[in-house]
């Protein structure tokens, strides 16, 4: 059996394929649990040239989303499929046609290729809270009124609807998990009006300064990469029945301000030995986060067997562990 990560190179489809290689094993569209033989990663080109020493189970391939020959990828035998791979928020507000091409039309040719599969496909795809827009109000649930603000929040939506629709047809038995802002993630700031959310930790970590583009007091909701993995992992694997017919949950989160990341980031390495954190305002960026809700509601999932996320400092813990 194999599965498929899209946005495989990235942090999230990474660690997605390292829990999958230490579960071993993943339920099909059949409901049956079988043994994982290969892992395929696939990204950008770019992604994929920085992968090295892969397991000898994982193979990467690099390609353009929305012109793959994504029958080729998927094989002709049982695949399960995690579709993480798009465009970010603040990229699609800056670049209209790529945000479209990448999470729409890239998407939608994934759908098509495993409904053509001959074997029958189970999908997992990230969907996000900036489907929400602000006429949701600050608290959100999976009842709540969709009507993003963002362009990156409609592709998500519409991805949410193909969801929905395609496993109402038959076509594809899809799941679309609906994230909250990810951390603590490695590396260098990306393209994410979120970013700030992970740089807020890492930066200071490495004794580098952050400026935040928002004020300290800004609320979001946030949850760790831990409780994220595992909930794709449990969304994929729950039975369709518990979805009652509505393929996109949103997941668990918490709702903190940038002060009291500062402030579990402080307790937890004393203050000489940190960057410091300022604020320099970016109308731009506000303008994308203020659009999103900040206290959500994941009790449907949790009801059926997905996690909550865990506090900021094990969170924070946790990345040490792995990353300092």
């Amino acid at each position: 059996m194999r599965v498929v990560i899209t946005g495989g190179a990235g942090f999230l489809g990474y660690r997605l394929a390292e829990a999958l290689q230490q579960k071993g094993s993943l339920v099909v569209a059949d409901g049956e649990s079988e043994p994982i033989e290969e892992i395929v990663l696939f990204d950008q080109p770019g992604g994929v040239a920085r992968l090295t020493d892969l397991p000898a189970t994982w193979r990467a391939v690099g390609g353009d989303v929305a012109g793959a020959d994504f029958g080729a990828l998927l094989g002709d035998g049982p695949v399960g499929v995690f579709h993480l791979a798009s465009i970010v928020s603040g990229e699609g507000e800056r670049d209209f046609d790529l945000a479209m091409r990448v999470n729409l039309d890239g998407a939608r040719q994934l759908l098509e290729a495993c409904r053509a599969h001959p074997h029958p496909v189970r999908l997992t795809t990230t969907s996000s809270l900036a489907v929400f827009g602000p006429a949701s109000g600050d608290t959100v649930d999976d009842d709540s009124l969709v009507q993003p603000a963002t362009t990156y929040g409609m592709t998500k939506a519409v991805l949410e609807l193909l969801i929905n629709d395609y496993g109402r047809k038959g076509f594809v038995d899809g799941r679309a998990a609906r994230l909250p802002t990810v951390i603590i993630r490695p590396g260098v700031p990306n393209a994410a009006a979120s970013s700030a959310a992970s740089g807020v930790f890492r930066e200071p970590l490495k004794g580098v300064d952050c400026q935040l583009p928002f004020p300290l007091e800004t609320v979001m909701a946030v949850a760790s990469v831990e409780s994220i993995i595992d909930n794709l992992i449990l969304l994929h694997e729950a039975p369709a029945e518990v979805l009652e017919g509505r393929r996109t949950v949103t997941l668990p989160s918490i709702s903190v301000t940038f002060a009291e990341m500062v402030e579990t980031l402080q307790q937890a390495v004393p203050a000489d030995q940190l960057g410091a954190v300022t604020v320099q305002p970016d109308p731009a960026v506000q303008a994308i986060v203020s659009s999103w809700p900040t206290h959500v509601e994941g009790t449907r999932g949790v009801g059926f067997g997905l996690r909550p996320t865990d506090d900021l400092a094990t969170t924070l813990a946790a990345y040490r562990a792995r990353y300092c």
